[in-house]
């Protein structure tokens, strides 16, 4: 199918290794930059990880700049071919674990000096298509990178030191950075100016900047790249909105290896880049606040089984009553989800839940995992003039990693020419009732009973990091959530 051939260009796309797999779970169990290494990472840093442990966020931001290659002038892929590029920022920040947009990790040691294992996105591709000037040119694809970093305290400002490798067999390459951050607060703006220098071994160079002897032609050359020393200052500027909402923009400048800017792949010896978004911090999972009225909350966990059939139409449709399965697919889907109570109030509460389904393909291909975290809203209906619970509604917004490409996935986007990917975004709308309403059993009184659309996508093709995907599939299931 052109669209699996499509998506296989893609990181998180094609059958993965079990070094992958592994590269990957660090990222989907943090549920998606560390405040010591930032490594290539400066400009997408975002303002989270001051936030109390236990912090769960959503949020997005704008990647802007210089592609570093002759004749291209987007940062983003052919697929959408963009000035810009959308990422999709989810973020926690644990005692242990922490996910910041980009970037997820493990805090090893956390005190004077801060050691983190990391796992990050690497942005950089060429692709032939993009330029006449590239047909005869491998695409450079882009990758995930995972090592340590270390850093501490020092001169009024923060020094680190990371270091990073391919994980996918991609650049099979090495990056060190070493990172010198000055912070300033004024209020509810915060500035942190930075300067750093970083050293590339000759595997990543040459992959990217390389021209191979088959690759050569008359206007052409062959050239072969060597190690690399580029140095980057730049900015992080964030303000905080409201508590919770916080703004920023970041900007980073970078002065190229002259190994890179000789080669005829180069068109700039320098490059400028810039990061413009927002994040929501919804919370703690270990301090959830509450009110007094949220008594039904209990300890503020819940679970959910749930199970449904892949459907016809989108995920807007289906809340418009468009229930019909799928006509080409008829496939289903089993889970599980435990959600943890973030924050309640009169006009909602917020979850932060994790779900396992089972893709249960009927033949079409094996069956398969797939893994959802998100951010839930759960708002609640009364009777008129009293405190009886009539029925909750629902909305929650996440990511959804699945182990294979769901086979009505792969269907709908080979008819419409366009790519796949494992990694996408997740929407899930939850409408249900009260069972304590219909039985009297206490044993149901904290349970609900209803309906669930589960759906997954690529926000129209305007994310990278979600393959550049337009298009995705809709399950809707019933289910079954107590409250404990």
């Amino acid at each position: 199918m052109q669209a699996s051939q499509t998506a296989c260009l893609s990181p998180h796309s094609g059958y993965l290794s079990l070094r992958t797999l592994t590269t990957n779970a660090l990222l989907f169990t943090a549920a998606l930059f560390s405040a010591v290494g930032y490594a290539d990472n400066q400009v997408t840093q975002i303002p989270f990880q001051h936030a109390v442990k236990g912090s769960v966020g959503l949020g997005a931001g704008y990647r802007l700049g210089n592609s570093p290659y002759k004749y291209i002038e987007t940062v983003s892929s052919i697929e959408n071919d963009n000035n810009s590029d959308l990422v999709p920022l989810y973020l926690y920040e644990g005692k242990y674990l922490f996910s910041h947009g980009t970037r997820a990790g493990i805090h090893l040691f956390d005190g004077a000096i801060q050691f983190d294992a990391i796992t990050q996105y690497r942005f950089d591709r060429l692709e032939p298509n993009s330029d006449d000037y590239y047909r005869s040119v491998n695409a450079r694809r882009q990758t995930m990178e995972s090592g340590l970093s270390v850093g501490t305290k020092t001169m009024g400002g923060h020094i680190s030191l990371s270091w990073v490798t391919d994980t996918l067999d991609r650049h099979n390459g090495q990056i060190i950075n070493l990172d010198y951050r000055f912070s300033h607060d004024a209020g509810r703006l915060h500035l942190s100016p930075y300067i750093s220098a970083t050293y590339q071994n000759q595997n990543f160079v040459d992959y990217y900047f390389g021209v191979s002897a088959e690759e050569a032609r008359d206007d052409l050359p062959m050239y072969t790249a060597s190690d690399a020393f580029l140095t980057r200052a730049g900015f992080n500027l964030s303000y905080t909105l409201y508590d919770n909402w916080s703004l920023f923009t970041n900007y980073s400048y970078e002065w190229l290896d002259s190994t890179v800017s000789n080669s005829p792949l180069s068109g700039r010896a320098a490059l400028s880049k810039f990061f413009l978004g927002f994040s929501y911090n919804f919370g703690s999972t270990w301090q959830p606040s509450s009110v007094d009225k949220k008594a039904l909350a209990l300890k503020g966990w819940s679970w959910r089984i749930h199970s449904g059939y892949t459907a016809e139409e989108t995920f807007h449709k289906v809340h418009r009553g468009h229930v019909k399965s799928n006509k080409n697919v008829d496939t289903y889907l089993l889970g599980a989800t435990i959600g943890r109570l973030l924050k309640a109030s009169d006009r909602a509460d917020y979850w932060l839940k994790a779900s396992i389904n089972r893709r249960l393909e009927n033949n079409l291909q094996d069956n398969f995992n797939e893994y959802n975290f998100y951010v839930m809203s759960m708002g609640t209906g009364y009777k008129g003039w009293t405190n009886k619970e009539l029925f909750r509604y629902g909305f929650g917004f996440g990511f959804s990693y699945a182990d294979k490409i769901p086979i009505v996935e792969q269907v709908k986007q080979a008819e419409r020419g366009r790519n796949t990917s494992h990694f996408l975004n997740y929407l899930e709308a939850q409408f249900d009732i009260p069972l304590r309403n219909i039985f009297q059993n206490e044993a149901l009184h904290n349970c609900y009973a209803g309906l669930s659309i589960i759906h997954r996508s690529g926000i129209f093709a305007n994310s990278d990091i979600l393959g550049n995907v337009s298009g995705g599939s809709d399950v809707l299931a019933g289910h079954i959530e107590c409250k404990r």
